[in-house]
């Protein structure tokens, strides 16, 4: 029994010192321990069998998945080992379709260029292939950084790896047809650029999901009320159930007041006596209500304002306090009203108005719950589970995907003071409110408007439900970026720009050096 054992040791060391050989030759030190720790698990299982055909068959199982990341592609039509379903056996299979893309560092920031045949220059290329066909990627490290490229919904990546003109390739079935995004899994990789589409089947002829644009525009806003004494004021919501563009290619079906996201900003002042009327589209297939925090009574109006399609409710109530109030549906299930988009901001401005600044802006944050992965094309749906985990797949200023970056960005001049009324619709989280490059010259904490402001601050907390108006002036040209400070949430979409024109201040700000695209501002 001792010498079969010492046998089988023997043995076992025989095969890994082999492991690590081959690996020395595939891809030195870092391919003997990738093969070698891959291996471990399957030299134990074949311990028993103790033989050198046991362990060469276990070599050549998984020598034949090891790939050199600087060869170049095998040509279409050649068989390519891949794995498919996990566990399952080895099996090869021939290419109906090869693309073959170069990762590129440029003025617009990281993407992916085409090589070769039909997207030869193309920048993030959209792929088209038919359903069911066998795809072979091969990508080309360009710039000798960290990259990969990864197709999620088939399983198939070339893994990250480094080292200029070096190359990884994927195979892969596309068994199911439709939209799908392909990008780099670097951290940031995806949000400064490297991402683009596949189109699988059917889904190539057909349209690209589109939708009602539902951003609320952050410089429409109403005017101050001034100096003006107490008055009575009507304010008008109609609720609204649409498809709104949530981002390229990808659509949601929003429930909004007045048919954007967030909903339109208010503005009273402190002692006004406020006539709400609330309708709701004869369209819609949900009872919707509004509950104002600036209101002093039985659910801040929700209660008198269930209100079923194609009719209207109103209430009075009288402005008590200053400040910055959330306004939001209050109907069953009431966070699922606000995650699809119910909610807005009321402005209450004490006695004389607010000092005067040169430019107001208007922003929320709030989450998206979809079915459907982040960057999922076509029309998504709303997922209950996702929402009661507090697992959002979206989160977004303004309601969408790029809606203060590509679509309506904050603008300003140098030498100009900007005021943000900041608020979180929410449903769940609690932002961290920053602006990258500015400091907030004064904050009204917790939109206090009675309080006296904090000045000089970095980052303010914000909760669900909560609001804040932050002021500053601008002393340099350039383009400032809005965030939570949670940052992994711009990887869901949360991202705004302040673009800020006029001449230089060398005294404030100089570098010998142009702005980088890549530094994630």
């Amino acid at each position: 029994m001792t010498n079969s054992n010492e046998r089988k040791s023997e043995l076992r060391l025989i095969a890994i010192s082999l492991v690590l050989m081959l690996g020395f030759i595939v891809g030195g030190w870092f391919g003997a321990s990738a093969l070698t720790a891959r291996t471990m698990r399957s030299l134990a299982a074949a311990q028993d069998t103790a033989t050198p055909q046991a362990a060469a068959d276990v070599m050549a199982q998984h020598a034949s998945v090891q790939h050199d990341t600087t060869q170049a592609a095998a040509p279409s039509g050649q068989a390519i080992p891949v794995r498919q379903g996990g566990p399952a056996a080895d099996v090869s299979l021939v290419p109906d379709v090869s693309f073959t893309l170069r990762t590129e560092v440029g003025h617009a920031g990281l993407s992916y260029v085409g090589v070769g045949g039909t997207i030869d220059g193309q920048v993030n290329p959209t792929l088209q292939v038919a359903e069911g066909a066998v795809v072979q990627i091969t990508l080309i490290n360009g710039d000798g950084a960290l990259h990969d490229i990864v197709f999620p919904e088939f399983g198939a990546t070339t893994g990250q790896f480094s080292g200029k003109d070096s190359s990884n390739t994927t195979v892969f079935r596309a068994n199911q047809a439709g939209e799908f995004a392909y990008f780099c899994s670097v951290p940031g990789h995806r949000q400064a650029g490297m991402e683009g589409k596949l189109i699988v089947g059917s889904a190539a002829a057909g349209p690209e999901a589109t939708g009602a644009d539902i951003v609320a525009d952050p410089a429409n806003l109403p005017p101050s009320v001034g100096a003006r004494g107490p008055q009575d004021v009507r304010l008008d919501l109609e609720t609204v159930e649409l498809k709104g563009q949530l981002a390229d290619g990808t659509t949601y079906n929003y429930w909004t007041f007045n048919s954007q996201v967030p909903g339109p900003m208010l503005r009273v002042r402190v002692g006004d006596t406020v006539e709400v009327h609330l309708s709701n589209k004869a369209d819609s297939k949900m009872i919707h209500s509004v509950d104002f925090h600036a209101v002093t009574g039985p659910g801040g109006g929700a209660t008198v304002t269930q209100v079923p399609p194609g009719e209207e409710r109103s209430f009075t109530f009288k402005a008590l306090s200053p400040g910055l109030y959330v306004y939001h549906c209050a109907t069953p299930m009431v966070a699922a009203h606000i995650s699809n988009g119910m909610y807005g901001l009321i402005l209450v401005e004490p006695e004389g108005g607010l000092p005067p600044v040169d430019r107001e802006f208007y922003v929320m944050q709030g989450e998206l719950y979809t079915q459907q992965a982040y960057g999922q094309h076509g029309d998504l749906g709303f997922n209950v589970d996702k929402l009661l985990a507090e697992q959002a797949e979206y989160v977004t200023f303004n309601g969408a995907v790029g809606a203060l970056t590509t679509q309506k960005p904050l603008h300003a001049k140098v030498g100009e003071t900007v005021r943000i009324f900041f608020g979180v619709g929410g449903p769940n989280y609690t932002s961290s409110f920053h602006v990258i490059g500015e400091i907030f010259d004064r904050v009204y904490n917790q939109a206090s408007l009675t309080a006296e402001p904090l000045t000089d601050v970095q980052t303010t907390v914000v909760p669900a439900g909560g609001a804040t108006m932050v002021e500053f002036k601008l002393d340099v040209p350039g383009r400032y970026v809005l965030v939570d400070h949670a940052l992994s949430r711009m990887e869901r979409g949360l991202v705004g720009f302040l673009i800020v024109d006029g001449p230089d201040n060398p005294e404030v700000f100089s570098s010998p050096h142009e702005p980088s695209p890549n530094s994630g501002h």
